[in-house]
């Protein structure tokens, strides 16, 4: 059983010099010395015996496979369903770590059948055993076939088992694997062990990590589970939060639109010691100028019209707890110098009444603009601002907080699954250097936006690539440096573009039929947008649309 050619996946190989990158497709790959892996691995079994390293490069392989399953899918998806299923074979050559040899290939998704028989030639993980350790009573090729498991586990949708019947590194002349539906095995319950055995390793760092948590805890008193705070800059934010909870001090969040200001809010709430009183929140901005007043203070019955009945205001429902004024810098000068009187006397007066009442609350103020240029132009009471900047906690924005962001992803990810039904795994590799890369004017609020539509966009099990983020995130200047020709020689990006444009032509493809796949692949990446598939093929709209007439493109 031949191969098919290996040029496809070449010009899916790029380097990025700049950045230190090296990617297949929009996954992120290492060149890492083979004697290296050999190394570590011989370390593994040493230190763990070689029950426990198996079961760990077996799990550390099918990770690898599963994603490259997901990578196979897209790269050939209108070829016979045997050639895009070579493609991981053909990956494991390319990578370096071994020549595969179809010998047998059965392969029936839709009704469950799968039997594959290959040989390894050349097996990197067999040769660096031997080299290390001496031949082995069993074989050795552990890590290759874990890839091979999880690989066509994820390609079948159902699992499937590989073994190694014959390997160079117990002394064969080849090394040969042969897999089958986990139900077909009759050593099922040997096999399975390998892959949920818990190794001493990861015992330890789980102990290490519960440590560290108990410690963290002792010293913080409290965890903010809500906030992800990895980067300097966020960790000085929670330092000065903690701070801030050991007092009644109003509080001052300063911050763009949609780094958290609340969420910072209600966390200061849940560690301080008003934590079992109210937390009363109130977007200012959203309140009508006419109604601000009896909105937080409260309106006696008659002092309108339509003030059929008496209620109280914000501040009394907070009364004992905590009041979060988001962007106060919108209240007018008469709610100003009521909201004065509060923080100086704890009094206040409903709207139409006489009767002064009085109020315990702690107030947490919260504004996107520049209180001090507002005092300065006279739109802000300089006696308020005084008042309310004795603790100012800044929250940074996204962009410089970029630590962050494969937590908030994870947090975000977990969501949206639960709430779409879904195992969305993660994002690529290409993604993520993506989202480093984009400013994120609305900052947090924007980051959990785009993962619930890349999660609503992508299949279960896969994780969310760059087809399925919006265009405004794609980098101005690209990340690839240079790439593979189909001799296997890297070359840089203009001559690999050449290349690719040469193996268009030798194909026989007419140039209408190529025209038409480039604009039914833009228009595909911007999930149909006309405007945006038009700057991304540097063509005004109407060229577009003239264009996707002529070849009936809906």
């Amino acid at each position: 059983m031949s191969l098919p050619s290996f040029n496809d996946l070449k010009n899916e190989i790029h380097f990025d010099e700049d950045g230190g990158h090296i990617w297949l497709g929009e996954h992120r790959m290492l060149l890492l010395h083979s004697s290296t892996f050999g190394a570590m691995r011989s370390q593994l079994i040493k230190e763990l015996g070689f029950d426990r390293a198996k079961g760990m490069l077996l799990r550390m392989g099918c990770a690898s496979g599963k994603v490259d399953a997901q990578f196979a899918k897209k790269i050939r998806p209108d070829v016979d369903l045997e050639e895009a299923f070579l493609v991981g074979p053909q990956l494991h050559a390319l990578e370096g770590i071994v020549r595969v040899e179809p010998i047998k290939l059965e392969i029936d998704i839709a009704n469950g059948h799968y039997y594959g028989e290959f040989y390894w030639d050349n097996s990197f993980e067999a040769e660096e055993h031997v080299r290390a350790m001496g031949l082995h009573t069993e074989p050795v090729c552990w890590n290759q076939i874990g890839y091979a498991c999880g690989y066509t586990s994820d390609f079948m949708g159902i699992p499937i088992l590989y073994k190694e019947v014959e390997c160079v590194g117990c002394g064969d002349k080849r090394c040969r694997i042969v897999g089958k539906p986990v139900d077909q095995w009759d050593d099922i319950k040997e096999i399975e062990s390998y892959s949920s055995q818990e190794s001493i390793a990861e015992m330890i760092y789980s102990l290490k990590d519960e440590v560290s948590h108990l410690r963290s805890s002792i010293a913080n008193q409290t965890q903010v589970e809500e906030i992800i705070g990895e980067s300097p800059t966020m960790k000085d934010a929670l330092r000065l939060l903690h701070t801030a909870a050991d007092c009644d001090v109003t509080v001052l969040m300063l911050g763009e639109t949609g780094v958290g200001k609340e969420i910072f809010s209600q966390a200061l709430h849940k560690i301080s010691k008003r934590s079992q009183k109210p937390f009363v929140a109130v977007n200012c901005a959203a309140l009508p100028k006419d109604l601000v007043e009896a909105e937080l203070f409260g309106v006696e019955k008659g002092a309108f019209t339509g003030a059929d009945k008496s209620r109280p205001g914000r501040f009394e429902r907070a009364h004992g707890g905590i009041l979060f004024l988001d962007e106060l810098g919108e209240l007018s000068s008469e709610a100003q110098a009521k909201l004065l009187r509060i923080l100086q006397t704890g009094e206040f007066d409903r709207v139409g009444d006489t009767a002064t009442r009085k109020v315990d609350v702690r107030i947490i103020a919260a504004t996107n603009s520049d209180l001090e240029a507002k005092v300065q132009e006279g739109g802000f009471r300089a006696d308020l601002y005084y008042r309310l900047n004795v603790f100012p906690v800044t929250i940074p924005p996204l962009r410089d907080r970029t630590e962050d962001l494969p937590g908030l992803i994870k947090k975000f990810l977990g969501r949206y699954n639960v709430k779409y039904s879904k195992q969305v795994a993660g994002v690529t590799n290409l993604a993520m250097e993506w989202f480093k890369r984009y400013a994120w004017p609305g900052n947090i609020r924007e980051l959990e936006n785009v993962i619930e539509r890349g999660v609503l966009m992508t299949n279960t099990g896969n994780l969310i690539d760059t087809e399925h983020l919006i265009a405004r995130l794609e980098p101005e200047h690209s990340i690839v440096g240079s790439g593979i020709n189909t001799q296997g020689n890297i070359v840089g990006a203009e001559e690999s573009s050449v290349d690719t444009i040469e193996s268009l032509v030798n194909s026989g493809m007419a140039f209408d039929d190529l025209e038409k796949q480039i604009l039914i692949v833009a228009l595909s990446n911007t999930n149909g947008n006309v405007a945006e598939a038009a700057r991304a093929l540097k063509m005004g709209d109407a060229q577009l649309r003239y264009r996707m007439k002529k070849y009936a493109i809906e």
